[in-house]
């Protein structure tokens, strides 16, 4: 144990960077790496597990997000094209590409709007909501997974600084 009451941890691959960096270049600051390297390192380690259960179902992560987008709008479990770009944060172009090939996969479908004749929106098919139904539960239980190798307490004080740092880098959104 520390004096601070933490366990010892061996240095891992970060504070290795750090030392390194340090020896080369002692008048540069690197402490922000031990923040910003680990999370970096957590997120690709994070991401790839999470794309294990997407690809369970034959999803992309992308895919995965747009039915998950719009099985979270309710009934009747549609969007425009537009908003799904908005609410999954990619280009349109980028978006009309997961669109055909879920649509493809009968997974969604286009039709007109039945709220603007006009317009155009991407609906869930019923093979869609059935696969995000099943791939969202698998989705949940492998990140509570991942969350476990916290304590609860440890989780809920991570939450905490996630957010508030979040919202202090992330730009200010219309509507979200």
């Amino acid at each position: 144990m520390e004096g601070n009451g933490e366990p010892e941890v061996a240095p891992d691959r970060v504070a290795r960077i750090q030392a390194e960096w340090t020896r080369e270049r002692p008048d540069v600051d690197v402490s922000p790496q031990a923040v910003i390297g680990r999370l970096h390192r957590l997120g690709l380690l994070l991401t790839a597990r999470l794309n294990l259960v997407y690809r369970r179902y034959g999803l992309s992560e992308g895919e995965f997000d747009v039915l998950a987008t719009l099985r979270r709008a309710g009934e009747p479990f549609e969007r425009a094209p537009g908003e799904l770009a908005a609410h999954t944060m990619v280009t349109t172009g980028a978006m009309t590409k997961r669109i055909d090939r879920l649509e493809r996969d009968g997974l969604v479908a286009r039709r007109r709007s039945a709220a603007d004749g006009r317009g155009r929106v991407v609906a869930l098919t019923e093979a869609g909501r059935t696969l995000i139904d099943r791939a969202f539960t698998d989705h949940m239980e492998n990140e509570r997974a991942l969350l476990d190798a916290l304590e609860p307490r440890e989780a809920a004080q991570l939450e905490r600084l996630l957010t508030t740092w979040l919202a202090k880098v992330e730009p200010a959104r219309g509507g979200e």
